[in-house]
């Protein structure tokens, strides 16, 4: 099941501004929620007042709460992986820990007497078979990546898939963060405008990096990772769906309304034979007897990103969906009945052959 969740720092707002913001986003299906012991410089009396607080008002509406931590965390509250007391206190569910233990400490976290799941940091080399080789407790473990501060220090696409394929094996559930593109939010610290797990995602609508972080099959989780989230974000992450890729396009302005049912319709597949296009045959099946009427493009090459349906040109082929990806000579055969949005592009390798796919019209938003 695939889980939003929001984080909340209190420390850097009001008690109202944060309730508000939880009852928001509760009220758009979000049901986890990050905060961060880290940054609270706090002694432990006002620490455990504070996130008692926090706790028990989130719990109320749902939530679920992680809080980042570290070695130095634990000292500042008494805590040790043998007593997890004062973090059942406040009502902490899950313990992320940004710095590890020992192996041994590590599998007696595990074993805490409250079922408080340990989170470990999935954006850096754990041996976490070796870990669970060693007695680990595989339900009250489970992942988050970090978020990154710093523009260009974000994760690669390419280090993200590594570490995460690896963790991936172990069935343990993992997280990842996307970030909030409204001005003059923040993090842990003040300054921390945008807070995602993949640099690529940085300056992205919000909505197009929880539906690529989820395409890419690693993670159960998503978290935004700066506060507070715009409204029509939260909106935007609550109305999508994620069970497979849906790509968002501008409709051609003459596109008719059987191609608008056509790719509306979630019966398409990616047939998988070459990196050319996406093609979905199965239209070419439901809408046989449906007229597709040739309609001029006016194009000598169709490019990447453009969509298009297969029309009576064709016949055997007609209503065929295409989602180009490299440059192809332009044909009669082909109506051209949109383009993929900005950036929609980052999930055509989602795509994998014989799976899913669908299309979110510009005037569905």
């Amino acid at each position: 099941m695939k889980r939003l969740g929001i984080s909340v720092y209190p420390e850097q707002c009001t008690e109202a501004e944060w309730k508000a913001y939880l009852k928001k986003a509760a009220a758009y299906g979000f049901t986890r929620v990050f905060t961060c012991f880290i940054s609270a410089n706090e002694t432990k009396e006002e620490m455990k007042e504070r996130f008692q607080k926090f706790c028990h008002f989130a719990h109320d509406l749902g939530f679920i709460v992680s809080a980042d931590t570290n070695p130095t965390v634990f000292a500042k509250l008494g805590a040790s992986p043998q007593d997890l007391s004062i973090f059942h206190e406040i009502g902490v569910d899950i313990i992320r820990l940004d710095g590890c233990f020992s192996e041994i400490e590590n599998v007696q976290l595990s074993y805490n007497p409250y079922d408080i799941k340990i989170e470990y940091n999935s954006s850096v080399d754990i041996d976490m078979e070796n870990l669970l080789a060693a007695g680990a407790d595989r339900d009250r473990m489970c992942m988050c990546a970090n978020f990154y501060p710093q523009r260009y220090t974000a994760m690669s696409l390419k280090r993200y898939e590594e570490l995460m394929g690896r963790y991936q094996k172990t069935g343990l559930l993992n997280a990842s963060f996307v970030s909030s593109q409204r001005e003059h939010t923040y993090g842990p610290w003040s300054y921390c405008p945008h807070l995602p797990t993949l640099e690529m995602h940085r300056d992205l609508p919000i909505d197009l990096q929880t539906r690529h972080t989820f395409a890419l099959g690693y993670v159960q989780d998503v978290l935004i990772g700066n506060a507070i989230a715009a409204d029509e974000e939260l909106a935007a992450m609550g109305a999508s769906r994620y069970d497979f890729v849906r790509f968002k396009i501008n409709p051609a302005t003459d596109i008719s309304e059987i191609e608008k049912k056509i790719l509306r319709d979630d019966i398409h597949a990616s047939r998988g034979e070459n990196e050319i296009m996406l093609r979905s045959s199965y239209p070419r099946i439901v809408y046989k007897k449906e007229t597709i009427a040739p309609r001029p493009h006016g194009r000598k090459t169709f490019e990447k990103g453009d969509v298009l349906i297969v029309n009576d040109n064709y016949k055997n082929y007609a209503a065929e969906v295409l989602v180009i990806r490299e440059t192809i000579e332009a044909s009669d055969i082909y109506n051209y009945v949109g383009h993929l949005q900005a950036h929609e592009d980052i999930l055509l390798p989602c795509v994998l052959p014989r799976h899913p796919f669908g299309f979110i019209l510009e005037a569905e938003k």
